[in-house]
């Protein structure tokens, strides 16, 4: 028969993906009369946790009914982890962080058992929500909202765990989050000389962002100072960046396009405003935004008057126009 463990005995599980030991395991490690580490355990984790390797599975059982045993595992699996679980001893399982937590959500919702609904997207079908939860972030920046800012980033941020999730799954070539993550960290490095390596320091944002765009094109062998720009965006930030990159190269404003037609005077208005230090696309944003409160209000006072606003005429919405 089986001794009976010590109540004080447990086996913590370990994250391959972040193997440290969990909050809520470091007192029941630091009462351990004895730490081992299962045969799973990669030797330098269990170096830096002073643990020792495990024994044979009789051995332990037999030290864990006579004192407090930890044993540190990465898979409940693992035959002396599973032989310590089956004997009652309790399992801790790891604590991983939000964001790793994140993914780990992600993947589930896309594995089979998972969300039907998840399972059925692809890169196109999630394009509109990718702009959609973009403008709602960009929406709590505008109106300082800082609960919907907190919400609206988690949002985003599924959308880059979803996309990559995608793209873990595609058979010819695939990549996943930590792909992403490390390309992320080498463009970061490689645009930060003067962070990261002995490169001439830069002191002023401006110089550092025209230092940006020279390694940028540097980087991607590109040919024209356009070239990267996204022509989907919305053409008020088109002209703005296009006014940005131009205005860098020195291209005069002479050069924008003179013509009197409504595009061409919208483009010359957005990309001098850019090169004057405006940000059109917000000034726009912002005053479309007044006129829309402006419109409200003046709807409300038609309302107090006992006045359908959608009888409004010309002279009716000057009536009841804000001042």
């Amino acid at each position: 028969m089986t001794s009976t463990p010590h109540p004080g005995c447990a086996v913590v599980l370990l994250s391959a993906a972040y193997p440290t030991l969990p909050a809520n395991a470091i007192p029941t490690v630091r009462a351990a009369d004895a730490l081992y580490a299962a045969a799973d355990i990669d030797e330098s984790v269990a170096l830096a946790a002073g643990a020792k390797p495990a024994p044979e599975q009789a051995v332990l059982l037999a030290e864990a009914a006579r004192g407090v045993v930890v044993l540190l595992a990465a898979q409940r699996t693992e035959p002396a982890a599973a032989a310590l679980a089956e004997a009652g001893v309790l399992v801790i399982e790891p604590e991983l962080p939000p964001l790793l937590r994140a993914v780990a959500v992600m993947d589930r919702l896309r594995s089979p058992g998972g969300c039907p609904w998840d399972a059925e997207q692809t890169h196109d079908s999630l394009r509109q929500y990718l702009i959609e939860e973009t403008y709602e972030l960009l929406d709590a920046i505008e109106t300082r909202d800082r609960p919907a800012l907190l919400e609206e980033l988690g949002d985003v941020l599924l959308q880059v765990l979803f996309h990559a999730r995608l793209a873990a799954e595609d058979a010819d070539e695939p990549f996943d989050i930590d792909d992403v993550a490390e390309e992320l960290v080498d463009k970061l490095v490689g645009r930060h000389p003067h962070v990261f390596a002995d490169a001439e320091r830069v002191h002023t944002a401006e110089r550092q962002q025209h230092r940006w765009e020279e390694l940028k094109q540097q980087e991607k062998q590109r040919e024209s100072i356009v070239d990267g720009v996204a022509l989907g965006q919305p053409a008020t930030a088109l002209a703005a960046k296009l006014a940005s990159r131009t205005g860098r190269a020195n291209l005069p404003a002479e050069l924008f396009p003179r013509g009197d037609d409504v595009g061409q005077r919208l483009f010359r208005a957005v990309a001098e405003a850019k090169r004057a230090g405006a940000e059109p696309e917000g000034e726009l944003r912002e005053a479309a935004r007044a006129f829309a409160a402006d419109v409200k209000a003046a709807e409300a006072a038609a309302r107090a008057d006992d006045v359908d606003p959608a009888t409004l005429d010309a002279a009716g919405w000057r009536r009841y126009w804000p001042r």
